[in-house]
């Protein structure tokens, strides 16, 4: 701990990092749950997602990066994706031992599907929160982040 940082501070940001966490876990439990009745876990539709959200025809290492995971755990999560007819991996053009990942034909019903569910829960978490408070949690969350960026460099 830095000595700089008073008993109060250090009280506070133990709390703050023990609530992110709680926060985070109960709002993906909850999605999870609404999720099930597609048939897909968690880690299924978060692939799925961040395939939609712009990684599409990413690299299979890059959405691994992107993810947050271990590229032999997106290769499992893929084998079952593919399996189901979501996604595709074709070689890639530009890294002759890579492979390139693609939302499935299928998919865009899926992906409505839970955008319509998210946005639902979304509106019910967030109820009574000013969008002002939500932008300075941004903030205060792209900070946390690019502190950790930094971490990681090192």
């Amino acid at each position: 701990m830095d000595s700089k940082i008073s008993t109060e501070e250090s009280r506070i940001q133990e709390e703050f990092g023990f609530a992110l966490i709680r926060l985070a876990r109960r709002w993906r439990m909850r999605l999870d749950r609404q999720m099930k009745t597609e048939g897909l876990t968690e880690s299924q539709w978060n692939t799925l997602v961040y395939l939609a959200r712009g990684g599409n025809g990413k690299l299979q290492k890059d959405l691994a990066n992107s993810i947050g995971i271990e590229g032999p755990t997106l290769v499992r999560l893929l084998d079952n994706l593919e399996e189901k007819g979501l996604v595709e991996r074709r070689a890639s053009a530009t890294d002759r031992r890579g492979k390139t990942v693609h939302l499935g034909a299928d998919t865009s019903l899926l992906l409505e599907n839970f955008s319509n569910t998210a946005l639902t829960l979304r509106a019910q978490l967030l109820r009574g929160v000013p969008a002002e408070s939500l932008q300075q949690c941004l903030d205060v969350f792209d900070l946390i982040i690019e502190n950790a960026r930094s971490l990681e460099k090192t």
